[in-house]
Formats: C-alpha cells, structure tokens, sequence
C-alpha cells in the first residue's frame, strides 16, 4: 500500500503529460483542419480601416476600401497569372423565411467562382451560373444547417424562401464544412453578386466588399500571387508605399503556422506544469525507498555478513526504486491513454495519442526511480554488517 501511494505522484504526472501532450497536438491538428478548410492555397484580402465623422478610426477591415472593381481585375490572368480564381464577397446578416419558419443567417453575395476558390461542394442541385450573375436571379444555395433549420432537412432545391419579402428559389445546398472557430462554415446562404447589390444591400456603399478570396494555381505560386496581387491593387488605389496600403493580405500558411505555434508554446508550458507532478513523484519515490533501508538495516547487515559487496546491496535498492517508477509510468500511460479516449467525446476537442510521449514518459518515469534512488541505494550500501546486525 506504501508503493502505491508512493508510486501516485509518478501516476498522475505520466497521465498528465501523455493528456496534454496529446491534447495539444489534438488542438494544433483541429485548427489546422478549421483554417484548412477555407482552402489550402487561399489569399485572403482585406480592407483597411475606417474613420468616420468625428474622427473615430475603427480596426483593420472596417474600411470601404476594397470594390467589386477589384475583384474583377484581381480575376485578371494577366494582371495575375499565377491566380488560379477570385471570389469578392458582399455579406449581411438577413431573415430567410419559410411558411412559419424563419432563421437568420450571413447572406453571401458573391461570383460563380466562390465554390471553386473556397473549395465548396454541393450536396444537392447547383451553383449559379454567370447568366444569373448578369441577370441578377433571385436564386440561392443554402449551407447545410441554413437548410435544417429552415425545413427540417437538406434536401430543398425547388423550394422558396422569403428574404426582405423577395422571393429566393434554391437551386443548391452545400456539403458540410464543419466550423472554424466559433463561426459555423454550414449556416449561410450565397446568393449572385449582382443580387445581392441591387435587391438586398442596403448600404450606401453598393461596390464595396468586404474579403475577395484568391485561389492560387498551386501552394508552391502562393506567394508569387500574393505579391502580383499586392501590387496591382497598389496601382489601382493609387498607393505608391506598401506600408500605406489601405487593405492587408493574409496568407493561409502563416494563419496555420501562428496557430500551431501558440498552441506548442502552450503545449510546453502545460507539460512543464505536470514536469511538477512528476517531481514530487520522484520525492516520494526517495522517501519510500529511505523508509526502507532504516527498516530493512537487519537484512542489510546479514547479506553483507554473508559476502554480499556494497555494489550488490546499492543495486538490489536502485532496481526496487526504479521498478517503482517504471510501476508508476506503466500505469501512468494506461490511465492517460484511456481518458485520451473517453474524453474527446466529453470535451468535444480531439486528443492525440502520441507514441512518442508515451515513450518518453515511461522512459522518465524509469530515469526518476533511478535519480531519486541513488541516495538511498547509497546509504543502504554503506552500512556496516556489524551494525546493520546489531539494529533491534
């Protein structure tokens, strides 16, 4: 009962760096997924910000400072050659409504090359055509969960919804995306351009967007894209000084990197805090094995008495102690490998095991036994046989 309450600090440290190890690593690959889902070789581009009246700047996208204009010349293969498609978005926050259903959600205006340049597919029926861009159609597709909620199920093409007491037609429901973040990439509606402008907006400012979305020819060209993207929106706002550019580009690769950098910082700073629980472990481990050697002095005495060497005894306790951590590790691992595998269903976040950790931990917890051992082990060895036997 005394080794196992000895060995519990080693325990719960081993179960406390696999679980954060893994759920670290769990982290870095659900955020990777999330930003990846917007697409793998996308520019996002930015408006700057805004001042209004009195003076009050507001953050970076705020701005009117990106148009239509823009995106279309972005779409440019000669102005941008290694852009592969461009999609400018117009968004706004509407009611659709459905008999007695209502559900509001982001009303996406954009072109016919959102699905492409946000790698979006279809579950049921179609995009729309250019043909309904120039004629500004009342036809919309609908994310999954905007279907659900409206009707009940994702199958609706054919159906009518009611958006500012315009009639909308579905013509198509896209696949799930999941979610990235907190934002759910399933609730909206994407509706042309065109219509979105003329029937839905709103807003004084009818030209201005707020991202135009670059699909790069390749990951390898993304950075050309990004750099012939940035010079020609710098001609066309007149803007001779990169530092005065009044919109921001930002790469899906560096999104991906800051992340994943945030989350092993924080990955090391948790396995530190466990390192913790492993140490008193060890102090355990040493206290335990000290307790020993003051009881066990007669046992000591008699096999030095019968030709055992100072190294033999010194051995016989850094392998007690050293079991006792590798006891500790094993069940350690066992422990933290089964909540890695009841707990994402409860926490709703992924966690990796890692073989690596595993390995490490047991490997630690081994290497503790021996470190907090040596004292012992050496003490026990350095007691005298005639004293050792005179011990009551």
């Amino acid at each position: 009962m005394r080794s196992l309450l000895t060995m519990l600090g080693i325990v719960v440290g081993i179960a406390s760096v696999v679980l954060t190890v893994g759920l670290g690593l769990g982290t870095q690959q659900d955020v990777s997924a999330q930003i990846a889902a917007l697409g793998s070789d996308l520019l996002i581009v930015s408006p700057g910000s805004s001042t209004d009246d009195t003076g009050m700047r507001g953050g970076f996208g705020s701005g009117d400072t990106l148009t239509r204009a823009d995106g279309e010349a972005l779409a440019s293969t000669i102005a941008v050659p290694d852009a592969l498609a461009v999609a400018a978005e117009k968004t706004s926050s509407l009611s659709l409504e459905y008999g007695e259903s209502n559900w509001t959600t982001t009303v996406t205006g954009t072109s016919v090359s959102w699905a492409e340049v946000r790698s979006r597919e279809l579950a049921y029926g179609s995009f729309f055509t250019a043909d309904d861009e120039t004629a500004a159609a009342n036809v919309i597709v609908l994310g999954s969960e905007t279907a659900d909620e409206l009707f009940g199920t994702t199958n609706v093409v054919g159906q009518d919804v009611t958006i500012d007491d315009e009639a909308f037609e579905i013509i198509g429901v896209l696949t799930s995306a999941g979610s990235s973040g907190d934002t759910s990439l399933d609730d909206l509606a994407v509706v042309p351009m065109t219509t979105m402008v003329e029937t839905l907006d709103a807003s004084n400012s009818s030209e201005a967007v707020q991202t135009i979305y670059i699909k790069a020819a390749s990951s390898d060209l993304l950075s050309a894209a990004s750099q012939e993207s940035e010079s020609l929106l710098l001609n066309l706002h007149g803007i001779t000084s990169a530092d005065d550019a009044d919109f921001t580009i930002d790469v899906q690769d560096s999104l991906i990197d800051a992340a994943t950098s945030v989350y092993e910082k924080l990955t090391v700073l948790l396995t530190g805090i466990a390192a913790l629980a492993l140490l008193v472990g060890g102090i355990g481990v040493m206290n335990i094995m000290l307790v020993s050697v003051t009881e066990r002095t007669r046992e000591i005495g008699l096999r030095k008495a019968l030709g055992a060497s100072p190294g033999t005894i010194r051995n016989q306790f850094l392998i007690e102690a050293m079991i006792l951590g590798l006891s500790g590790g094993a069940l350690g691992v066992l422990i933290g490998v089964g909540l890695a595998l009841i707990l994402p269903s409860v926490l709703g976040s992924t966690i990796v095991i890692s073989g690596t950790a595993v390995l490490v931990s047991v490997f630690v917890a081994v290497g503790i036994g021996a470190v907090f051992g040596v004292y012992p082990a050496v003490r026990a060895a350095r007691l005298a046989p005639i004293d050792a036997l005179r011990d009551q």
